[in-house]
């Protein structure tokens, strides 16, 4: 039996305030609600990414023991983060992870999460309807599909659970693979053509449209410079009214962009957000959630009416 916010009945939690403990509402220009499990999610998001894998471009497996990736959830949902995104399967090309594989990985973490935070979102980033199944069955609040919908049975889990879905752009891109020379007659155009698609469909299949967002998925069936262009014209994907995902942590465009190694990427990719905020984001899927809550908190007081009280003392902005 499961509740309307996912696969097993729980109480309802009502919304933490920001950090900054002003509880304001910071939404995208003219985006829609977006509602996921049992909280209605109305400031910059952060999702905090949490990877059981043993070879994670980023962490290089600090996450993949069951203790660790769970004391990782701890320490996120302590600095800030909205919602957990759960991976069991390397975004790049590796050895071969198979479905039993990503479900030993990922399913009784989310089971554990949902026990031990239940007011916290759980996402999983997964492409595969099984494993979407399994994890909506265990208790997430999310299906994070970063291939942009290789498996279209993801959808219709999405549905029958009640949960909600990213619908993001890869290109065509086989998942686990890299682009060779990829090329766009106009790459925010082909982004907006194909996740506004996705979405419709996934609502076309019963999923609420208050539970899905659009994720352009920077580097994913892209070079560094669509990658960009896409950042600079973010805004023409927050006008389409669908809540938008950025998912830029540390990745290579900032990277080649300022010539950075992966560890030496944070700052960069806090200016990413910042620049993705002010044009409408809605939520951010970040390694570091301590760092874009305090980044996104100062956007938020940026944005808010002249007399808004901020910490206390009166905006003059």
């Amino acid at each position: 039996m499961r509740d309307e916010g996912g696969a097993r009945p729980h109480a309802a939690e009502a919304p933490k305030p920001d950090s900054a403990g002003t509880g304001a509402a910071v939404t995208g220009r003219g985006s829609a609600p977006l509602r996921l499990g049992a909280r209605t999610l109305d400031r910059f998001a952060i999702m905090a990414v949490v990877n059981r894998t043993p070879d994670s471009f980023f962490d290089r497996g600090a996450t993949y023991a069951f203790d660790a990736a769970l004391t990782a959830v701890g320490a996120a949902v302590e600095a800030g983060a909205d919602i957990i995104d759960i991976g069991g399967v390397k975004a790049g090309p590796g050895e071969e992870v198979g479905v039993a594989e990503e479900l030993r990985r990922v399913v009784d973490l989310v089971a554990a999460v949902r026990e031990r935070h239940p007011g916290v979102i759980i996402s999983v980033d997964t492409w595969r309807a099984e494993v979407g199944e399994a994890v909506a069955e265990a208790g997430a609040h999310l299906l994070n599909d970063t291939w942009g919908g290789p498996d279209p049975r993801l959808a219709e889990v999405a549905a029958a659970y009640d949960i909600g879905l990213v619908c993001a752009h890869a290109g065509g891109l086989r998942p686990r693979t890299r682009p060779h020379r990829v090329a766009y007659d106009d790459v925010v155009a082909d982004v907006i053509r194909h996740v506004t698609a996705e979405a419709e469909r996934a609502v076309a299949l019963g999923v609420r449209r208050d539970a899905i967002l659009i994720d352009p998925a920077h580097d994913f069936g892209k070079n560094t410079r669509h990658s960009l262009e896409i950042t600079r014209r973010l805004g023409e994907l927050t006008a389409t009214g669908w809540p938008v995902l950025v998912a830029v942590s540390n990745k290579d465009f900032i990277g080649e962009t300022l010539g950075r190694p992966v560890d030496k990427r944070g700052v960069g990719t806090m200016a990413v957000l910042g620049v993705s905020a002010w044009l409408g984001a809605r939520v951010f899927r970040v390694h570091d959630a301590a760092g874009a809550r305090r980044a996104l908190d100062a956007v938020a007081a940026l944005r808010r009416d002249p007399g808004d009280a901020v910490r206390g003392v009166r905006a003059t902005l």
